[in-house]
């Protein structure tokens, strides 16, 4: 199955196992995904897996500030695919449709993705 990690802010490396449940992300404290951001609203958007698709869909839950994937801001709902970025206030999420065994293989993952993503210093 799939899993979310947090990219940027103060929960940066954690990361969440997705199942075939649908999750809410948000800043409310009884969600199994909060994200403690000022910029995100209590019920921010949810990720659902399609058994028909085989595949995971993104849904903007009416968020003042909108949800973006790879940069572009969504509407309605849109498919997810491996390595997908998603911007919901000023957190920064990491789609992964890799399932891990547990936390310890999941950051191995998150750092190398992590070092992708640096720049090229020029001098």
């Amino acid at each position: 199955m799939a899993s979310i990690f947090i990219m940027t802010g103060n929960q940066k490396g954690s990361y969440y196992p997705l199942g075939q449940r649908t999750s809410v992300i948000g800043r409310d404290e009884a969600l199994l995904i909060q994200i403690l951001d000022e910029h995100v609203s209590r019920k921010h958007m949810q990720i659902h897996f399609d058994p028909n698709e085989k595949r995971y869909h993104a849904f903007d839950m009416k968020s003042k500030h909108g949800v973006f994937v790879n940069g572009k801001k969504t509407s309605g709902e849109i498919p997810l695919a491996d390595g997908d970025q998603i911007l919901i206030g000023q957190t920064t999420l990491l789609f992964s449709e890799k399932d891990f065994d547990d936390h310890e293989s999941a950051l191995s993952h998150f750092k190398k993705v992590g070092e992708r993503m640096r720049p090229t210093v020029i001098d």
